[in-house]
């Protein structure tokens, strides 16, 4: 399959994501993380195993499972200490930074002493905060990367298509704050709102309604107003899309090329995974919790390559434009 059909194809993706939001938009987002988001991070953690997480070292990717775990811990154990998950992700991106960069392990340690001691200070700046604790790793991972994924692919393929995706992509998401349509039929189910209470993914939702000033947080702002209704279309096309887009480059990436008892490991689980959810929404959620993490943590090292990627195709064309004059 062509790169021109593969966006073609995102395209697609995207629209139907866009109008399923619309539409359900908590129901989408709670099924899109439950059945897709296992898979996803299944697949790809394996898939970024094969390439050394695109870090210089060998062993750079232990720290992130390290990390990985605390963030656990401090969440669901010693929930005394989940102040300090904030700070953990804000190393776990710095520290990514060193994995592409660095390759004497000193150096990198050195990296980590600096955000830990940044991290430290800043823990209760509320921006701070928002950035690294609420929004890296969820809509920053989920909508923006996978935003300047798309454009290192267009540049990286000078494809028309791809940068037609990308409008696309932009479009859709900001259509949810210009159209809203009140649809007579549509009330969040009593699942769906138990759901997202419950598993706290609501929080997500009270950060954004405080941060624009949307309104007080009240269940009527985050279930029914129209703001909080545009703010759950956004999350649910997000997070259906980035894992959309994930399986529809499986020719290009070959994430399922993997030894036939690793794949069929990675189906019973995910199995399994949809079944819990099925049963408990939160209990779902604290058994993949690390697993979700730990895919965000481990893809900061890609991230962080497609920053450079995007730079050098940018200096490349800006090169180019400066040779022409």
């Amino acid at each position: 399959m062509n790169t021109n059909r593969i966006d073609i194809a995102n395209m697609i993706l995207m629209v139907f994501a866009c109008v399923a939001a619309f539409v359900l938009p908590f129901e989408v987002f709670l099924f899109s993380y439950a059945v897709l988001g296992p898979l996803h991070y299944l697949t790809e953690i394996s898939w970024l195993h094969q390439r050394n997480y695109f870090a210089l070292g060998k062993w750079d990717y232990v720290p992130f499972i390290l990390i990985g775990i605390l963030l656990f811990l401090f969440s669901f154990v010693f929930k005394e200490y989940a102040t300090f998950t904030t700070t953990l992700i804000f190393i776990s991106f710095f520290y990514a930074l060193g994995t592409v960069l660095l390759k004497d392990v000193f150096y990198k340690v050195a990296l980590v002493a600096v955000a830990l001691f940044l991290g430290a200070l800043l823990q209760r700046n509320m921006p701070f905060v928002y950035l690294f604790g609420v929004f890296l790793p969820t809509l920053i991972h989920v909508f923006l990367f996978t935003g300047l994924f798309i454009l290192y692919g267009a540049l990286k393929n000078k494809s028309r298509t791809g940068y037609g995706s990308l409008v696309i992509f932009v479009l859709c998401a900001i259509s949810f704050f210009v159209v809203q349509p009140q649809f007579s039929f549509y009330q969040v189910s009593s699942y769906a709102e138990k759901a997202l209470m419950e598993s706290g993914f609501v929080q997500l939702n009270k950060s954004l309604i405080e941060l624009f000033k949307l309104g007080q947080y009240t269940r009527e702002t985050v279930f029914e107003s129209a703001a909080g209704l545009g703010i759950m279309r956004f999350i649910a096309f997000a997070y259906t899309y980035h894992y959309l887009n994930w399986f529809s480059k499986t020719q290009v990436i070959q994430w399922h090329r993997v030894p036939k008892k690793q794949l069929a490991t990675v189906l019973f689980i995910w199995l399994f995974s949809v079944a819990l959810y099925a049963y408990n929404y939160y209990y779902g959620l604290v058994a993949l919790y690390f697993l979700s993490m730990l895919h965000v943590l481990l893809e900061f090292p890609l991230n962080y390559q497609s920053f450079i990627g995007i730079g050098k195709e940018l200096r490349a064309i800006g090169g180019g434009a400066g040779i022409g004059k």
